[in-house]
Parts: structure tokens; sequence; C-alpha cells
């Protein structure tokens, strides 16, 4: 057991990822697998979490301390990893925007905005299909930023779809579902930046310099196989009115009359304090003027945060074309996403204020209240994100991601490395929570081992060009589909707060999804592509296969009409 050798080193340095890699090796998987596997067998994702983080620190302390020394060295460092977690800015944007969000929320509800527009949403949609289209459609429209997605659609989503009777874990997943595979595919979104810069610094390995980034990465989509598929999966699921494993049973459940399972209870859902005032105007506009206060905020605060990030070349360009494409492009790339719906979150607050003083609904201090209320009800999903937060450093410290590469990156033949980076990718995602630390570990490997390969392949000019096309895609979606099955993954913690799911019911409904897509995606996508076959006949292929899938594995589920 590799174990044992840990006990036979005196000194390690606890900061070099590589060496404990080396010296844990499988046993770098401890945290993840722990915080998963208790996640689905206790049902309490906090719980499962914070044993998951001290199994990681427990590791890193007992190298040169003993069991007890260690148990108690390794508590106190979940403590540090949580205070460490919370002081780093971008997650305390996060943690900001996420609080100041709900404040809205709960700012429009108690004024009526969100009844306002579930009744004008239920006149229009005379069906659960109608209500999930406008869920799937919503999501759409806030591609810029998948956080913002989770956190905007479920609240005002939720009361349509509770009175078709369309169950939590099925809004939850139409929200992540259309948060990060249209955001990692979006021209201007906050994902292009890391995407972009992850690409050119690859080509930079191989000694290509003087590579158009972005232009490299709008090649890509027609590739992005699995976020191209669960979009289309969504629409098929909703129109047929079919749907197979867990969210079936989910589903059978909601049109029975209960819309969330016995582990939410209606108190952790809804807040009764946040009611409307009896006797208000219901007025659409209180919902509709702060919200999208919020999203052309958060237009204005990328552009300008991401413009303030610009240098040399970037930033004169930007200054002399501001409203370019390609200005957009670069400031919305720069941007920091986290303190950028911050302050979009905290205009919609002053703008909700203001129209509610205005309009008489409630006094200043009342309104105060209620915003703080709204900050209340996110106490928890903070909670669990600075906890998978801390389980991130420690797996980041244990080497674990270092760990599988090596582990899975060795000598693959031609047609073989997509699916192989894929599934990399996909492991590596599922196992961090984390898309963009997948991406940044993955896409310095990939692009020098799918040149290599291609070049001992025989493969030059176009052809070579489409096959690195090909693997850098799947890269990028990879990382997509593994963050998407991951129950510490922060944005499949906000979908289900934002649907008001039970986290863990969420992930069980979801995971069988994302994985027949999966399979599609490589089955119908990456493999044939890899033999050379047209990425324009595999799409509608495997469009076809998803429709199938749906069509000859999915149940029927009949959907109830007013």
């Amino acid at each position: 057991m590799r174990i044992l050798l840990v006990f036979l080193i005196p000194i390690l340095s606890l900061a070099d990822p590589g060496k404990n890699a080396e010296i844990f090796g499988i046993w770098t998987l401890v945290p993840p697998v722990v915080a998963i596997v208790l996640a689905f067998i206790t049902k309490d994702v906090i719980l499962s979490l914070f044993i998951g983080v001290f199994s990681g620190t427990f590791l890193i302390n007992i190298i040169n301390d003993n069991v007890f020394v260690s148990f108690i060295k390794g508590f106190v460092s979940i403590v540090e990893r949580m205070v460490g977690s919370m002081a780093d800015s971008w997650n305390a944007g996060i943690i900001l925007q996420v609080l100041c969000i709900g404040g809205v929320v709960a700012l429009v509800t108690k004024m009526g905005g969100t009844k306002a527009i579930a009744l004008w949403l239920s006149k229009r949609a005379k069906t659960g299909i109608g209500a999930q289209i406008s869920t799937w459609f919503m999501g759409l429209v806030i591609f810029f930023d998948d956080y913002a997605n989770a956190l905007i659609v479920g609240p005002i989503m939720r009361p349509i779809t509770d009175k078709f009777k369309i169950s939590r874990e099925k809004l939850a997943f139409i929200i992540d579902a259309t948060a990060a595979p249209i955001a990692g595919i979006a021209i201007i979104s906050t994902w292009v930046g890391l995407e972009i810069s992850l690409i050119k610094d690859g080509y930079g390995l191989v000694g290509v310099e003087n590579i158009n980034s972005y232009s490299i990465f709008i090649e890509t989509i027609p590739y992005r196989f699995y976020n191209i598929f669960m979009l289309f999966f969504i629409l098929c699921t909703v129109f047929m009115g079919r749907e197979f494993g867990s969210m079936l049973s989910a589903e059978r459940r909601a049109r029975a009359g209960e819309v969330h399972s016995s582990r939410v209870s209606m108190q952790d859902v809804e807040d009764k304090t946040l009611e409307p005032k009896e006797g208000i105007k219901l007025q659409g506009s209180n919902a509709v003027v702060p919200i999208f206060t919020l999203i052309i905020g958060a237009f204005v605060s990328f552009y300008f945060s991401g413009l303030s990030s610009l240098e040399g070349e970037a930033l004169m360009a930007a200054k002399a074309a501001p409203f370019s494409f390609e200005t957009f492009r670069e400031t919305f790339g720069a941007a920091d996403a986290s303190v950028a719906l911050f302050q979009s979150a905290l205009l919609a607050t002053i703008v909700a204020i203001t129209m509610g003083v205005w309009r008489k609904i409630f006094g200043v201090r009342e309104a105060i209240e209620t915003w703080v209320k709204g900050w209340k009800t996110m106490i928890i999903t903070v909670v669990i994100l600075l906890l998978a937060w801390s389980l991130s450093s420690v797996i980041k410290e244990l080497g674990t991601s270092r760990y599988l590469v090596a582990l899975l990156s060795d000598a693959t033949p031609q047609f073989i490395l997509p699916t192989a980076i894929f599934i990399l990718g996909s492991f590596i995602s599922f196992s961090t929570g984390t898309s963009y630390g997948t991406m940044g570990i993955l896409m310095p490997l990939a692009i020098p081992l799918a040149n290599a390969v291609g070049v001992d392949s025989g493969l030059e000019g176009e052809a070579l060009h489409a096959y690195m096309i090909v693997s850098i895609s799947a890269v990028l979606t990879g990382a997509i589909f593994g963050d998407h099955c991951s129950p510490i993954s922060d944005t499949t913690i906000l979908s289900s707060m934002g649907a008001g799911c039970s986290h863990i019911d969420h992930v069980r409904t979801q995971i069988v999804y994302a994985l027949s897509v999966g399979g599609v995606a490589i089955g119908i996508g990456y493999l044939p592509v890899a033999f050379g076959v047209s990425v324009w006949i595999a799409l509608p292929l495997g469009l076809f296969a998803t429709w199938a899938l749906v069509r000859f594995i999915g149940q029927k589920v009949e959907v109830r009409k007013i």
C-alpha cells in the first residue's frame, strides 16, 4: 500500500501538488470520493463536504504527525481553509452576489412582482410544456454567465412550474443544463477570456505564437457535442413528455401533487414572511424592472470591469472602437464576473427599494429588513459554497488532478485521443467540481499531445488543424460535462438552490441525463469525427440519437392542463 510509504518520509513540501501526487498516489482521490459517496448515502451535502475536506486535511497532516495530532491539525486546517476561501476576492464576490441577488428576489417577491409575472405567464403557458420552454428560453437569454442564470431563472419560474406540477428536480435540471452549456459556447460571455487565453498558451507550447485564439474558439463550437446535445435533449423531454431514470419518478411524484421531495420542507423553500403584502396592486414591472436592471447592469459592469483590465494594444483597440464586437469580446473575457454581478445586484436593489417606496408598498426600513431576510435565505448556499471551495483547495494541494492526468494520459491512438481527453476532463471536473480548473489543468496537456499524435499519424495542414480543433473542444466540453455531474460543483449547488430543490435530489436525477447525453457525445460525436467523419454529419446524427434516446428509453409522463 502506498500509504505505508508516506509514513517513511519525514519531511515533505506540502505546497507542491506534483510531489504530493507522486507520494499519495491513489489516496489523492479520497477527499472527493468521500464527499461524493457520503452525499449520496447520507443525503446531507454539508456533512458530506465537511467530512470530505477533513479527510484531505487529515491526509496532508498525517505525513509528519501521529493520528491524534493529525486529527487536531486537520480540524484546524478546515477552519483556515474556509476563512481563506472567504478571503479570496473572487469567492467573496460570488458570496456577495449570491446574498445580494437573494435580497433582490426577496424585494420583488414582497412587492408582488414575482406573483404578477407568474400570473401573466400562467395565462399564456396553458400547459407544463409552455412553462418548461419558458424556463429553457430564459436560460438561453441569460447566456453571458452561468451563475447569473442559476440565480435569476429559478426564483422567477418556480411558481409557474409549481402550478403545472413540474417537479423541482426537473426545474433544477433545466436551469443547470442551460447555465454552463450555453455560457461555454456563447461568443461573448464571462467564460470566453479564460477559454481563449488557455488556447493561446497551449499553442505557444508547440511553438505557434501568432495564433488567433478567438477564431480557434469559434471553430470549436460545432464540436461542442455535449453542450449542443444537452440543450436539444431538454426540448425533446419537454415536447415528448417523456422522462427516464430518477427524473421519471420525480415527475410522477410531482403530477401526484408533490413538486418537491420529502427532504425539502416548504419552510426551507418558501419564506412566508416574503409573500406579497395584502391589498397591493400586482404589477409585473415590480419584478421586470429590477431584474432587467440586474441583467443590463451586469452587461455594463462586465464591459467596464474588462475595459479596466485591458492593456497595451488591446486597450488601444478598445478605445479606438469602443462598441465593436471585438471590444465587447475582449472586455467580457477580461471582466471580473463576481464583482460585476455584485455591482449589478446592488444597483437592482436600489432600483427595487426605490420603486417599492415610490409605490407605497413599504417604507425604507421595511424594505431593508426584507432585503436582509433575502440574504438569510442564502446562508445554507453560502455554507455549501465555502465547503466546496475548501474541498477544492485540499484537492489542489494533494495533487488529485495531476494524479488523474498522469494516470490517464499515456500514449493514445489517434482515433481515441479526443474521446480520452473528453473522459479525462470529465473525471477531473467531476472530482474537483470545477470546469474552469479542469480547463486550466488539461489544456496545456491536450494541445501538445494532440499535435504530437496528429503529426505521428501523418496528419498535416487542414487535417492536423481539424484534429487539434476536435481535441480542444473535447477539453472544453469534458470540463462542462464532469462539472454538470458533480455534486460538489458550485453551479450545481446554485441551480438546486435557485429551483428550491434538494441538492442531492438534483444531482441524483440530473446525473442519469448527463451520462446519457455524454454517451451520445462520445459515440456519435468524438469517435466518428476522430475517424474523419465530417462534423456536419455527426451533428445531425447526434441530434437524432438524442431524440431517439428520449423517444425509446423515456416513458410518457402526462402534463397537466389548466
